[in-house]
């Protein structure tokens, strides 16, 4: 049996943001020190990092938000309230996230590709990109 608390889907959303519930369960998983060491080097950076950057604030000012908010609602008013995004700007950068590997990033592709290897999923065509890549780590595809 893992005992990796899998965070959220990617895919899930919060105030029509994609990913930001994942990143919610991570910090949340961080505060409580029960993130998993795999999940670790990258909270507050990658798909994190873009988040915060949609959303203009740091790490460390969300990781506040997150700790003085005892629901996701608390948190989901915080962030209604106080990132003032249209629709439009929340699809766009989930359109960001769907494209990661970008076409021609030769680096990012081979990381796909070995990350696929070493899930055993080598052969599935239908993992096209990261946010697949975590949903069939995470078992969820």
């Amino acid at each position: 049996m893992s005992d990796i608390i899998y965070p959220r889907s990617p895919r899930e959303t919060m105030d029509g943001w994609s990913y930001l519930p994942r990143y919610v369960d991570k910090i949340r998983l961080h505060l409580a020190g029960k993130l998993h060491a795999d999940y670790q080097e990258n909270l507050g950076k990658g798909f994190d990092g873009m988040w915060l950057k949609a959303a203009g604030m740091t790490h460390e000012q969300f990781v506040e938000v997150v700790k003085n908010s005892l629901t996701d609602g608390e948190v989901c008013d915080w962030v209604r309230k106080n990132v003032k995004r249209t629709a439009a700007e929340k699809a766009a950068h989930w359109q960001d996230v769907l494209r990661r590997p970008l076409p021609g990033d030769e680096a990012a592709n081979a990381r796909l590709k070995m990350r696929k290897e070493q899930a055993g999923v080598g052969h599935r065509d239908d993992i096209q990109c990261f946010v697949d890549m975590l949903d069939a780590d995470e078992k969820r595809i």
